[in-house]
């Protein structure tokens, strides 16, 4: 299966760490690395990595890496990267066939997340997105986290400022070409194009699935707070394998 990961914004909450959030290091390797390794470990075979905000360094470390985890990985640069993450997407449609994983580039995870999701996601579904219903969750920034209502397995509204939810999304997503539909869709109807835009359109069709990780270890490192919790995990060996 070919994964897709997005690696074009700018991570200034993340600034004081690092110029560029995916090269971030932390238990020894780059955020991306973790990311790339989990995403092999998963199920993936080949993959399509975005980038954007000085875009020079880290598409010189991904060839690097590339090479080095023997799998075929490709590049993208996505021009309109200061905005909505859906577009990032959008930038890598022309390289996806079928189905992919989507991945975020500071979403760490337990690979059987991933391959959770790849193993039993319903047959009928343009997408599945990988949810946490531990919204008591301690390693959880509920004001950031994105929020998604569920009626049994499917998805019902998604977004950061729902009131009534029972899960969170862990930005670990298989899908299809759907999705490149469903966020062309949203951006013809005057949206920015955000990713949570065009699940929610594949939502109000019965079309867009939940898989509950079921309690497995996944973190957004988002700012210097996560990243400290992110150090602390892989250190206490929770995280992703180093090899």
């Amino acid at each position: 299966m070919q994964g897709l990961i997005i690696a074009a914004g700018q991570g200034t909450r993340l600034r004081g760490v690092a110029p560029s959030k995916p090269l971030a290091e932390v238990g020894g390797a780059p955020l991306i690395e973790h990311v790339a390794r989990a995403a092999v470990a998963g199920g993936v075979n080949e993959l399509v990595v975005v980038t954007g905000y000085r875009p020079e360094p880290l598409e010189a470390f991904l060839g690097q890496m590339g090479a080095r985890l023997r799998i075929d990985l490709r590049t993208v640069r996505n021009p309109d990267w200061p905005g909505a993450n859906g577009l990032s997407v959008l930038a890598a449609a022309p390289f996806l066939t079928g189905d992919f994983a989507l991945l975020m580039s500071d979403h760490l995870f337990d690979p059987a997340i991933l391959a959770g999701v790849i193993a039993e996601r319903p047959p009928g579904a343009a997408l599945t997105l990988a949810v946490d219903r531990r919204i008591d969750n301690p390693q959880l920034d509920l004001d950031d986290a994105t929020k998604v209502e569920l009626d049994g397995e499917r998805i019902v509204r998604i977004g950061k400022t729902l009131n009534a939810y029972g899960a969170v999304d862990t930005g670990i997503f298989v899908a299809g070409p759907a999705l490149f539909e469903a966020l062309d869709r949203a951006l013809a109807e005057g949206g920015t194009g955000s990713l949570s835009e065009g699940v929610q359109r594949l939502a109000d069709r019965g079309l867009a699935a939940a898989w509950d990780c079921g309690g497995r270890w996944w973190l957004d490192v988002d700012d210097e707070a996560a990243f400290a919790k992110a150090q602390a995990a892989l250190a206490d060996q929770r995280g992703l394998p180093s090899t």
